[in-house]
């Protein structure tokens, strides 16, 4: 059986970290199957999604290292196409990618101890951001 649902979820952008576990725990859930995986993706090209210990000194590390290696504050060519000013956002969530899959079994997400899923807004504003939670099982 396939299920599709879409989250959204309300960011600050500039590297926002949103711990959405609930969220995809509610999903699974709902959604009434025992076992499979469920693929999250999340619309748009300035946010990323992955998995972390959601504790705030490592997303306090998590940002600093993301701006350690794509820095803000330089010149990207991207902005002579839109003035925007945010070709580091796309950047980074280039890097980390759009989608996650985590398998489930026994109506449980099959996480570590210590492993939460997050969303990463890269942008340099607020936004909405749309995510679709599509599981695959039985």
């Amino acid at each position: 059986m396939i299920i599709s649902k879409d989250l959204s979820v309300r960011t600050k952008g500039n590297i926002d970290v949103i711990d959405i576990t609930d969220a995809v725990n509610k999903v699974l859930t709902k959604s009434g199957l025992t076992s499979g995986v469920i693929t999250l993706f999340v619309k748009g090209s300035t946010g990323s999604l992955t998995t972390i210990e959601y504790e705030p000194n490592l997303v306090v590390d998590l940002k600093r290292a993301l701006e350690r290696l794509i820095p803000s504050d330089i010149e990207y060519a991207h902005t002579k196409t839109w003035g925007d000013y945010n070709g580091h956002s796309h950047i980074r969530a280039s890097i980390l990618g759009p989608s996650l899959v985590i398998p489930f079994a026994n109506r449980k997400l099959l996480l570590g101890t210590w492993q939460q899923i997050v969303l990463i807004d890269f942008d340099t504003h607020p936004r909405q951001r749309d995510i679709v939670a599509q599981l695959i099982g039985e």
